[in-house]
């Protein structure tokens, strides 16, 4: 292989990884969410969705908005995946803060994308853009790192180890975690899809704000149980998998809720 051969390999390979940089859930995550939101869809839901996606599914559609990160034209699109939250905070302290939130984040944009779904004359370019947002958005606000500490860019900064692999804590728990269990996402979505009508009734009339606070209380959790440079392992999998797995869970359950209450 000459010089040229190798540059032009390297700047594939690079292309190709960035989609993959810092995504809440990773792939994998993001079509769990989607897998499980998918059994809890209305007739009428899945109807509508069709009309805007076609053959393309809940699940697949997931990853879209971070894939897109290649393309500088969505840059803007960016503050969408996450919200920054200070520490050592009350739920009061909380949901006051979310009440007077006018920045662009997570947690303002969903409910903008909520609104402008709900339009039956909005363009049909913009509902397939505004509903793979949402689908991911519903996604990422329940992976505790995306409501995580400016200070630490929701533990990117946050130096650690995964099986002595240099990491970060957001890292962890966007895939790491996930990955470490080596199931497809359906295989996982199947694995942990037990609820029950009265359970997804109570999750499903819970807002969005109620979303950031639980995923904040792990936050917390998590930021107080890792060291600087800590090598986790399979014991930090004993710890925090169950956690993944409900968040997972009520993040598909929440997303089946909104895209019931948009088409349904």
């Amino acid at each position: 292989m000459n010089i040229n051969q190798f540059k032009k390999t390297v700047l594939l390979a690079l292309f190709l990884y960035i989609p993959f940089c810092s995504m809440a859930w990773g792939t994998l995550g993001h079509r769990i969410v989607g897998q499980i939101a998918d059994s809890y869809l209305t007739k009428n839901t899945k109807k509508e969705i069709f009309k805007i996606l076609g053959n393309e599914s809940v699940a697949m559609t997931s990853n879209w908005p971070d894939f897109i990160k290649s393309d500088p034209s969505y840059n803007y699109m960016g503050p969408w995946h996450y919200i920054n939250l200070k520490g050592g905070q009350s739920e009061s302290e909380i949901h006051s803060y979310l009440a007077a939130d006018t920045l662009t984040d997570a947690y303002t944009k969903i409910n903008w994308l909520i609104a402008q779904l709900k339009n039956k004359d909005l363009e049909s370019d913009k509902k397939v853009l505004y509903l793979r947002f949402l689908i991911h958005i519903a996604g990422d606000l329940h992976q505790p790192m995306h409501i995580g500490r400016l200070e630490d860019l929701g533990g990117n900064k946050v130096k650690v180890s995964w099986f002595k692999d240099p990491s970060n804590l957001h890292s962890v728990w966007d895939s790491k975690l996930i990955d470490f269990q080596q199931l497809s996402y359906t295989e996982y979505a199947t694995s942990i899809n037990f609820t029950t009508k009265s359970l997804r009734k109570e999750w499903q009339a819970e807002p969005v704000s109620a979303w950031i606070w639980q995923s904040y209380q792990f936050a917390e959790k998590i930021y107080t149980d890792i060291k600087p440079d800590e090598n986790l392992e399979y014991r930090y999998n004993f710890k925090y998998i169950g956690i993944v797995n409900q968040q997972l869970l009520r993040a598909g359950v929440h997303l089946a809720g909104l895209l019931n209450e948009i088409f349904g």
